[in-house]
């Protein structure tokens, strides 16, 4: 089954793929890797934001972190016209908007692992980064950049 396939299956949609919002680029091909800019939470109504822990659940957060998820596979249909020319997941660093002192930021950034191992099954495992952080672009919940192998 297509990784397009899968996502419908599992009732996703994947969003429009913003523009880069500085001097960068939103995917570099380097070899076999794709390296991705960081994105952050934005839903149908606009950035996904607030401070987790303070005025954010961490279930808010965790859906925020898949919102990100579905971004970065925009990106990357974008990028290479099919998610599957992609071999595998290989990193991910999420960053947590949170209260100081906040220890559940793995628990957020489950909610873009998850997706990508319901996605891609055992080639959406990678190793990564869950980091809280005081604050975020346009104050979102969740930033997510992450490397591709294709």
């Amino acid at each position: 089954m297509s990784a397009d396939q899968r996502l419908s299956e599992l009732g996703h949609i994947l969003p429009e793929p913003p523009a880069p919002g500085g001097n960068y680029l939103s995917a570099k091909i380097v070899g076999s890797l794709v390296f991705l800019a960081g994105v952050i939470s934005i839903g149908e109504q606009g950035v996904l934001s607030g401070i987790v822990g303070h005025d954010r659940t961490v279930e808010e957060a965790y859906a925020a972190a898949r919102q990100c998820g579905l971004m970065q596979l925009a990106v990357l249909k974008r990028t290479l016209g099919s998610l599957d020319k992609i071999k595998q997941i290989v990193s991910v660093n999420g960053y947590v908007n949170a209260v100081a002192g906040f220890a559940d930021s793995p628990k957020v950034i489950n909610g873009a692992s998850d997706l990508f191992v319901a996605v891609f099954g055992d080639r959406g495992r990678h190793v990564r980064a869950a980091i809280g952080v005081s604050a975020l672009p346009r104050n979102a919940m969740v930033e997510l950049q992450m490397t591709v192998e294709i």
